[in-house]
């Protein structure tokens, strides 16, 4: 009778065992995809990030939070004009635009820092480049 119950047990087991791999498929003879961005080094769980571009995203930013002091001509001191795509990316690269946008002591606009996403796609429209 333990024989019986042993024999069982181990069957069991072995049922078990051989169900937790999660499937038959072999992903080498899978077929493939029609996903040209699928390869080994992407993550099919990470969404691309989408394209930013100055004229859709950015512009209506910097007109609604900036431009009341750096319009043509700049206002309450403020050294430049930030009016145009140029502008901004000059503001960027030459002047510290994004650390004074992320700065916590001394923030642009000063009434406050804009909200982290807003933040976050100004940096990812420079990180694409600056596209228009």
């Amino acid at each position: 009778m333990k024989k019986l119950i042993y024999l069982s047990l181990a069957m069991l087991l072995a049922t078990s065992l051989a169900c937790s791999k999660g499937g038959d498929s072999d992903p080498l003879n899978d077929p493939p995809t029609n996903n040209p961005d699928s390869g080994p080094d992407t993550d099919p769980d990470t969404p691309e990030p989408s394209a930013v571009s100055y004229q859709a995203d950015i512009a209506p930013i910097i007109s609604s939070n900036c431009t009341t002091c750096h319009g043509d001509p700049p206002t309450q001191n403020a050294p430049m004009s930030l009016l145009t795509l140029e502008q901004v990316r000059s503001a960027v690269e030459n002047r510290g635009l994004l650390g004074r946008i992320n700065s916590t002591s001394d923030p642009m606009p000063p009434t406050g820092r804009l909200p982290q996403s807003t933040r976050d796609l100004i940096e990812e429209w420079v990180n694409q480049g600056f596209p228009e």
